[in-house]
């Protein structure tokens, strides 16, 4: 098992937290409480989807092999794995809660940044079902493909910048 290291981002968020704990108890000593009933409220709301994200990305873990998502999305074949995982965010279903953990695994066993950023651009961009179900009824099918078409193309440009600033920023 892989120990978890203590990286900025969880001592940004614990700071963000005890703060607005500290802000909210000094407002009102109940408000605290409200805030910790609406975050049960909230974690009640998204639990299963939260859930299936990691049993997914565990599963992806056991069935793929590193190497094979290395092969596919890794660095070595930039084009390819920008390509894959820009097809695979227009394709998954669900919200951050599934896709995050998802890219998290893909991330840990091999696949490129540029992949990544492609996966995760296309995945917020370009939603089917929001599409279909929200945008063109209430906006009209003009306005919604004049945002499809450039959101399609998207994805594959972040991947690529993405991956040239990744890796500008790796080196240093």
């Amino acid at each position: 098992m892989k120990k978890r290291r203590m990286d900025a981002s969880l001592f940004i968020l614990l700071g963000l937290t005890l703060a607005a704990l500290g802000f909210a108890f000094s407002r009102d000593a109940s408000l605290p409480l409200q805030g910790l009933e609406a975050s049960g409220r909230l974690f009640g709301s998204v639990w299963l989807e939260l859930a299936l994200g990691f049993i997914l990305a565990g599963l992806i873990e056991v069935l793929i092999p590193a190497a094979a998502i290395s092969r596919w999305l890794g660095a070595d074949k930039l084009h390819q794995g920008i390509l894959a995982g820009w097809a695979a965010g227009l394709v998954m279903p669900g919200g951050p809660y599934l896709f995050f953990p998802v890219a998290a695994k893909l991330f840990d066993s091999g696949a490129s940044a540029g992949a990544l950023i492609a996966f995760l651009t296309a995945k917020t961009l370009v939603s089917p079902v929001r599409m279909l179900t929200y945008e063109a009824p209430l906006l009209g099918w003009p306005l919604t493909l004049a945002r499809l078409i450039p959101a399609l193309l998207m994805a594959p440009v972040l991947g690529y910048l993405g991956q040239w600033l990744f890796n500008l920023i790796k080196s240093r």
